[in-house]
């Protein structure tokens, strides 16, 4: 499209070289401006077009401006044709995309994450398996805590084994596996925990960390996922980037809010969340806000009050970039 309309349609294959040469070619001398919609395949088209010359942008499909009529007539061809338009008119608000090293930062994470998933699963098969075959835990395991040692593990391999004879095969077999996993974690964790202390990161990890409920995996989850801090100008804007802040739907003199947005990154919220849990027992000022709360909500509508409190904190320590003290515990 052009400012007066829409002068051509055409396919092509899925590369940006091929726009480029046909754009150069048939509307030489121009501007070239490019959308898409965020979704699989990630921000390598984006890289790509911008390699080129071409200035693209990538936008949340929820934000393209529709009619009803194109919502009931939705097709691939409706959809370019609408974001064409929206884009000529300025209508399109992009995502942030990071830098290439910054995104290899955060699939570093979130391939730990991955892997730890991988990891719980075959903790939890193993168990099932131990417990079908009738297998009681020795005393020496009978605490919980104890499970997953190299003891542990030598017994379910050795003593076991022996006790369920012909299905031994498929015990070694799962154990094989969890072992494969527990060392493909420990081998990415520990390149974490190198990235962590490179010289742009060190310094708010340290910040992020003294934060009561903030660990390590958090701090650095936070710091792969959100990229620089200064983008965001205040505190309401940085819950919404996580994804915290409520739903509303007002009307008149009626005002109804409703559960926490479905957008966001979850990968941020769901490491909130669980840091929110820690904090409500480390905290005293947490602690006494969670109970307030729990007074007139459910208990987890509550922690999410301390998840935005938390993000607060987040924001603030880093923007000032002094670690977060707490006058209440100090006093005690």
């Amino acid at each position: 499209m052009t400012e007066s309309g829409l002068i051509e349609k055409f396919s092509q294959v899925s590369e940006a070289a091929v726009l480029y040469a046909h754009l150069k070619k048939n509307y030489p001398m121009g501007d070239y401006y490019s959308v898409y919609e965020s979704g699989f395949c990630g921000f390598s088209v984006h890289y790509s077009l911008q390699a080129t010359g071409i200035k693209n942008i990538v936008i949340n499909a929820a934000d393209v401006p529709s009619t009803q009529k194109e919502n009931v007539n939705k097709t691939d061809r409706v959809d370019a044709r609408k974001l064409a338009k929206s884009l000529r008119a300025g209508l399109l608000r992009p995502i942030h995309i990071p830098e290439r090293e910054a995104l290899a930062d955060r699939e570093l994470v979130r391939t730990r994450e991955a892997i730890l998933k991988d990891n719980v699963r075959w903790k939890v098969r193993i168990k099932h398996f131990v417990y079908r075959q009738g297998i009681k835990y020795p005393e020496k395991f009978a605490n919980p805590k104890t499970h997953w040692s190299h003891r542990f593990v030598q017994w379910l391999e050795e003593d076991v084994s022996l006790l369920i004879g012909n299905n031994k095969d498929a015990l070694l077999q799962q154990l094989s596996s969890y072992k494969q996993v527990r060392s493909q974690l420990l081998e990415i964790t520990r390149k974490i925990r190198t990235l962590s202390k490179r010289a742009d990161l060190s310094a708010n990890m340290e910040l992020l960390t003294s934060i009561p409920g903030i660990g390590f995996h958090t701090a650095i989850t936070f710091l792969s996922e959100m990229g620089n801090i200064e983008r965001f100008s205040n505190e309401r804007e940085f819950a919404s980037f996580i994804g915290i802040v409520p739903t509303c739907h007002s009307s008149g003199e009626k005002e109804n809010v409703g559960s926490m947005t479905f957008r966001g990154n979850k990968h941020l919220r769901k490491k909130l969340i669980e840091s929110a849990w820690i904090a409500v027992h480390r905290d005293t000022a947490l602690a006494a806000c969670y109970s307030k709360y729990c007074k007139t909500m459910d208990e987890n509508k509550a922690i999410v009050r301390i998840a935005h409190k938390l993000s607060n904190r987040i924001l603030t320590v880093l923007k000032r970039k002094t670690k977060y003290v707490n006058a209440t515990n100090t006093q005690h």
